[in-house]
């Protein structure tokens, strides 16, 4: 048998260590965490969504116009979309241009599909601008947050991009980082809006 070079050894070496690291990996990603892998139902958007339960699980509640709504455990980096998509879909009373599909939902997050009214405005569902009721944080529009006091329509529209830019919101006093939002239209925003 000839006899190896220390190079050799230190190459043979690494590609076992490399090749034990790879599976490991994979043994790891099949056991998860014991539950399968997250299969939504097809939505909106044509084809069926599947994603891993490898990574963290976000925990949001579904409600409004989708056909099974409820809370549901979904993969870190879903979006408003698969969330709809794992309550069934939007139901035929759904106002999908009423609320950003593509942002990031977060954890303990309600996502409220609004549904189609008269004339095709929103109907008063929960998290829906109403009067008396509070505003979902998660799916408010900036027509919705413009009713609120203290806010213009140019804060509404920071609010919604600060939301959609960090992924969603899980508490309204993230909504501090916004600029022009002070103390008194913090309470306005708490009183008027919903996690």
């Amino acid at each position: 048998m000839p006899e190896m070079s220390r190079s050799q050894i230190l190459v043979y070496g690494a590609v076992a260590v490399a090749l034990l690291f790879v599976g490991a990996r994979a043994i790891r990603a099949d056991s998860g965490s014991g539950a399968p892998p997250v299969a939504a139902a097809a939505g909106s958007g044509g084809g069926e969504i599947t994603f891993s339960s490898s990574g963290g699980s976000l925990v949001v509640d579904v409600a409004g116009a989708v056909r099974d709504p409820g809370v549901y455990s979904l993969p870190e980096g879903a979006r408003v979309q698969d969330a709809i998509a794992r309550a069934g879909g939007p139901d035929g009373n759904a106002l999908l241009g009423a609320i950003n599909r593509a942002a990031r939902v977060a954890d303990g997050q309600q996502v409220v599909v609004p549904e189609r009214g008269p004339a095709g405005s929103p109907l008063g569902v929960a998290g829906s601008a109403t009067e008396d009721g509070p505003i979902s944080l998660g799916a408010a529009t900036v027509e919705q947050l413009d009713t609120i006091e203290g806010i213009g329509p140019v804060t509404a529209q920071n609010i919604v991009d600060y939301r959609d830019q960090s992924g969603g919101l899980s508490s309204v006093e993230e909504l501090d980082e916004i600029s022009g939002i002070g103390p008194a239209t913090m309470e306005s925003l708490r009183a008027r809006l919903q996690p």
